[in-house]
């Protein structure tokens, strides 16, 4: 369960709210295209990667010595448990959006039906600052109007998303979703306050 003190829940988008699985599949499929590398050859150097805390998808790809291809947007949709616990965490919390992201990120979030459960959404195509740089962080928790001992960090990303939470103080849960689900947690700073595999862990990890 998490401090009483907690106001906030922020969470990344991508492997987080947002099932990008399709998407990944799509891209693999693209750049092995033409090529002898399997489809198991190139998801096995993924695994590798993602236990180094590397992007899984872009090192493959840079290992191959392959040209990376463009993402489908169109193939990304909602894991089976986010519009719940979105609905269920919001009657409780102010709940945001920490993310990097390409413009229209607030269009997507309609689309998916989630932006009247998003108080604040603060990304790094609007803000000019990516994640893992604390601006970002520290950008949300200024608009929020909170501490960072007020707030809770939901990411899939031990570099992008409970380093930096860490380092400000903030509660994080690592969500073992997507590609960084095989990802090794090394020293203090990425070690989060909670480990989940699910959005509906979620429930009890935040005391609702």
């Amino acid at each position: 369960m998490i401090p009483e003190s907690i106001q906030w829940i922020f969470f990344d988008m991508g492997s987080t709210l947002i099932d990008e699985s399709l998407a990944l599949e799509h891209r693999i499929r693209d750049v092995i295209a033409g090529t002898d590398i399997t489809r198991g050859q190139f998801a096995e150097k993924m695994v590798f990667f993602a236990r180094q805390n590397q992007p899984a998808d872009l090192e493959a790809i840079k290992f191959f010595g392959l040209n990376k291809t463009p993402w489908h947007k169109e193939d990304e949709r909602l894991y089976p448990d986010t519009l719940q616990c979105l609905e269920y965490i919001h009657k409780r919390y102010k709940t945001g959006i920490i993310a990097n992201q390409s413009p229209g990120s607030k269009e997507r979030l309609r689309r998916f039906g989630i932006l009247q459960y998003i108080d604040l959404l603060v990304t790094s195509a609007e803000e000019g600052v990516e994640k893992p740089d604390r601006r970002i962080f520290k950008l949300a928790l200024e608009r929020a109007g909170c501490k960072p001992n007020e707030a809770v960090m939901v990411g899939d990303r031990l570099d992008n998303d409970i380093v930096p939470a860490n380092e400000l103080g903030m509660y994080t849960v690592w969500i073992k979703q997507g590609s960084w689900k095989y990802a090794c947690p090394g020293g203090r700073a990425e070690q989060p306050d909670r480990a989940i595999s699910t959005l509906g862990e979620l429930y009890e990890a935040i005391g609702c």
